[in-house]
């Protein structure tokens, strides 16, 4: 029996803040567990703790150099997709997905398994599970380990999605078994399926619609592991794609978990949009949240509020009441003076560890040697941290001096290579520095403003209010000037743009070289405040 405590929490929701979708949810010696994506960003698959299904603790990653992580060379939102974590005899499995193309009709993806006796490491070297499609989970039966996930079909003409498929996993060998089953079919794209088995009946949970503002649960039910699955009357168990009031859209992508007293929930992921001009704009990201749901008289996973509508407040015990708008998140300010190991629970960094151009000097700060352009998807130096809030402030002090117009460092407000706003010291043509302030939407990079920059170390400034930005420079002691106007953040977003966008808004700092001499900047301060 599990020692997680069954204390009278509510859970306010989203329980993972900006930019944590995809989550994949188990218990461990006595703690809840989510995995989730991290796709292009650096170190991969996030982890997190909670004792009570409420309170919730970003851990750390799985996935980085100690195990050859790589991601050099991996496109915008590709990379680790939705992982699945799961305990066999008391070890961790974590399975997941590594696309390294998805243009047109082609994907290419790669999945592993990783195992652990423990949230901390290590992980062993990953196990090949073949490359048939993605969003693969593990289901563990009665000693028999199966494999289930989405099935790709590359070939012109036809379907992309051509069913979800079950094959089981040889432990002993460490492969899988060479005999694929299609046990789901449909019409549109099913995705994110996991499987369980309540009362000697196999319940297949699936996500439908595209992970978008049209996005879904749905099952399917079936005797045997094989099959054959029917699907659930009820057009979805969860979704939000006919209320576009609701404070939690894009509700979809989930999986289920029993608390000790036999009590169902279910995490899935949801974004909550910023409006600008009156269409929606999901700048975080997609986001974890968790709902309590039940099984009815015929086997099927229902929410106990009785309706398929996210809530933004679940009690854990009791009353099932209706959506509750949400409450105010609580003042959140974090500053990192860098003395000491860099926070690689709150800290990201694209395709490639920090340690291979970031370092803490005692007494100075952290120092960063200049990267790749930030349209590299190989050698960028850009350390991030997720914006969970629509109204924040991050600021950082910057002790830098280009000699060079290609050289340059700052603050940025990151979503991926096509969509940026960076507030950089660097160089002018003339003698002196100054400071800019450029932009990059879609294939154009803009200069929006530049000033000179003060004497010493510049502080530089975001002021994040919804869907706008404005961005201020000041020596280190004085009071930020705006410089220029307002920037339309609302396009760093999921929903801006042709282009599939899985990511969510960073705020952070980068350093740039693109003479790649090694020429470097410190930085002495980072701090990021949410409201």
């Amino acid at each position: 029996m599990s020692s997680i405590p069954d204390e009278r929490t509510t859970i306010q929701n989203p329980v993972l803040r900006g930019f944590n979708p995809d989550p994949s949810i188990t218990t461990f010696r006595g703690d809840y567990v989510i995995a989730t994506s991290t796709f292009e960003w650096f170190p991969g698959i996030r982890l997190h703790r909670s004792p009570d299904l409420a309170e919730w603790t970003t851990i750390g990653h799985a996935l980085d150099e100690r195990i050859a992580f790589d991601l050099a060379g991996i496109p915008d939102s590709g990379g680790v997709w939705a992982p699945s974590i799961t305990v066999v005899d008391d070890r961790i499995w974590l399975a997941y997905s590594v696309v390294h193309t998805m243009d047109g009709d082609d994907l290419d993806a790669r999945n592993y398994l990783t195992t652990s006796d423990s949230l901390d490491g290590p992980w062993t070297e990953p196990v090949f599970l073949g490359s048939r499609g993605f969003d693969f989970s593990f289901f563990h039966d009665e000693g028999r380990h199966w494999l289930v996930g989405v099935q790709w079909d590359h070939r012109p003409g036809r379907p992309s999605f051509s069913g979800i498929v079950l094959e089981e996993y040889l432990a002993e060998e460490k492969r899988m078994s060479g005999d694929p089953r299609v046990i789901f079919r449909s019409d549109g794209l099913v995705e994110g399926p996991n499987l369980y088995k309540i009362n000697d009946t196999y319940l297949l949970t699936l996500a439908e619609g595209g992970t978008g503002w049209n996005h879904g649960v749905t099952a399917a039910q079936a005797p045997t592991v094989l099959g054959p699955y029917r699907r659930d009357p009820v057009s979805a168990v969860l979704t939000s794609r006919d209320a576009p009031g609701l404070p939690l859209q894009k509700a979809g992508h989930g999986e289920l978990i029993r608390r000790p007293d036999g009590a169902l929930f279910l995490a899935h992921l949801a974004a909550r949009p910023v409006l600008h001009e009156g269409s929606r704009y999901s700048t975080l990201g997609r986001e974890t949240c968790i709902q309590k749901v039940e099984i009815d008289g015929d086997g099927w996973v229902r929410l106990v509020a009785g309706t398929h509508h996210a809530r933004t407040l679940v009690p854990v015990h009791g009353g099932s009441g209706g959506v509750i708008a949400p409450t105010e998140a609580r003042p959140d300010r974090v500053v990192d003076d860098f003395d000491g190991q860099l926070d690689v629970a709150r800290w990201s960094s694209l395709r490639r560890s920090p340690s291979s151009f970031a370092r803490i000097i005692s007494g100075a700060g952290l120092e960063m040697v200049g990267g790749q352009s930030s349209s590299s998807l190989f050698g960028q130096s850009l350390l991030a941290q997720r914006v969970t809030e629509h109204r924040m402030s991050a600021e950082a002090v910057v002790d830098a001096q280009p000699t060079t117009t290609r050289q340059s460092a700052g603050l940025v407000l990151w979503y991926d290579t096509q969509g940026w706003m960076s507030l950089q010291v660097t160089r002018a043509d003339g003698a002196g520095r100054i400071v800019q302030l450029v932009t990059r939407t879609g294939d154009t990079t803009t200069l929006v403003a530049e000033t000179e920059a003060p004497r010493g170390p510049v502080r530089l400034r975001v002021d994040l209010d919804g869907p706008d930005a404005v961005f201020s420079v000041a020596g280190v002691g004085a009071e930020p000037k705006a410089l220029g106007a307002p920037q339309a953040a609302w396009k760093l977003s999921d929903d801006f743009g042709d282009r599939l966008r899985f990511t969510g808004m960073f705020a952070g700092i980068r350093a740039d070289d693109l003479d790649g001499t090694g020429w470097s900047a410190t930085f002495p301060e980072f701090s990021i405040h949410h409201r």
